[in-house]
C-alpha cells in the first residue's frame, strides 16, 4: 500500500474477554461498524497481517485498567511486544488509585518490559488529569523520560465528558510539569480550538488523531498541521474501534505537504516516544 514507515500511536490488542469488561464502549463500536471484533481474540500473527494490509509499520498497544480491575494487563501487551518488538510497542497503564503500587508497576513496565509510554483514560476513573492521584506518575514519567498519554475531547462511550477538557486540565498539568511530554489522544473535539491552543502554548504537549477517521478531522486541525503545528500532531487509530486500512488510506488522501505528511505519519511519533 505504501513504503512509508507509518506508526499508529493508539491501539489496543483484541481479547473478547477484556472488552466484556468495557460495556460502555458497545455503542461506540456499533457506530463505527466494528462491534464484531469485540467477540474474538486476535493473535500477534493475525494483527501483523492486518497491519501489513494497511501499510502500518508499528503499532503502539495500550494496556487498560479501570477502578474495578484490569481490562488488558501490561503483561498481556508485553506478549505482543516480545513476539515482534519491531512491530509492536508497549504503552503501560496502572491502578491510578493506588499511587505506590502504580509507580512501581510503571517502573516495571518501562525497565523490565521495555514499554515506551504510559496511558491513563480519565473517563474510566472519572478523575481529570490534574487530580492528585496522577501526580506521582507524572514525576515518574519525567524520570523515565516517557510521555504521558491521555484522552481529550468528549467521551464517545456513554460516560461524562468533563474529564476530557483540554482547558483547564491539560493546561494545568503542563504548567505544573513543563518537563512532562503529554500526548492528547482523540483530537479534543468539540474543544479542538482549545486543544490546539494548549499544544501551541506548551512545548511538550501534542495531539494524536485516534478515534477519528481522517476524512472527519476538524478543518482547524488540518490547518494547524499544515502550518505552525506540523511538529505537534501524531497519527492514531484507536484500533479495533476503527479499521486500520481505512485510516491509513484516508490519511494518505489528506493532501498534506510531503514533509508534513511524514511528520504526521511517523516522524513526530519517533521523536516524541524516543523510538
Amino acid at each position: 500500500m505504501t513504503d512509508l514507515p507509518i506508526i499508529d500511536v493508539w491501539a489496543q490488542p483484541v481479547f473478547a474477554e477484556s472488552f466484556q469488561k468495557l460495556p460502555e464502549i458497545l455503542r461506540l463500536f456499533e457506530q463505527s461498524g466494528s462491534v464484531d471484533l469485540l467477540n474474538q481474540d486476535i493473535t500477534p500473527e493475525q494483527l501483523i497481517g492486518i497491519m501489513d494490509d494497511a501499510g502500518i509499520d508499528k503499532l503502539m498497544l495500550s494496556a487498560w485498567h479501570r477502578p474495578e480491575g484490569w481490562i488488558i494487563t501490561n503483561d498481556q501487551v508485553a506478549e505482543f511486544v516480545q513476539h515482534d518488538p519491531d512491530r509492536f510497542i508497549g504503552v503501560a497503564t496502572v491502578n491510578l488509585q493506588k499511587p505506590v503500587e502504580a509507580v512501581k508497576e510503571l517502573d516495571r513496565a518501562v525497565n523490565d518490559l521495555e514499554f515506551k509510554a504510559m496511558r491513563i483514560v480519565p473517563w474510566l476513573w472519572q478523575l481529570p488529569p490534574n487530580n492528585r492521584f496522577y501526580f506521582p506518575l507524572y514525576v515518574k514519567c519525567i524520570e523515565l523520560d516517557i510521555p504521558f498519554c491521555t484522552q481529550v475531547g468528549h467521551t464517545g462511550p456513554l460516560m461524562p465528558s468533563e474529564t476530557g477538557r483540554p482547558v483547564p486540565y491539560i493546561d494545568d498539568i503542563a504548567l505544573i510539569f513543563p518537563e512532562l511530554k503529554i500526548v492528547c489522544g482523540h483530537i479534543g473535539f468539540p474543544w479542538t480550538d482549545e486543544m490546539i491552543g494548549v499544544a501551541w502554548k506548551h512545548d511538550n504537549v501534542y495531539i494524536d488523531t485516534s478515534a477519528y477517521l481522517p476524512r472527519y478531522y476538524p478543518q482547524q486541525l488540518i490547518h494547524y498541521m499544515k502550518t505552525y503545528g506540523s511538529d505537534k500532531v501524531l497519527f492514531g487509530t484507536n484500533f479495533p474501534q476503527l479499521n486500520l486500512k481505512k485510516c491509513t488510506q484516508q490519511a494518505l488522501d489528506l493532501d498534506l505537504p510531503e514533509e508534513t505528511r511524514d511528520k504526521f505519519l511517523f516522524g513526530n511519533a519517533r521523536r516524541v516516544f524516543n523510538l
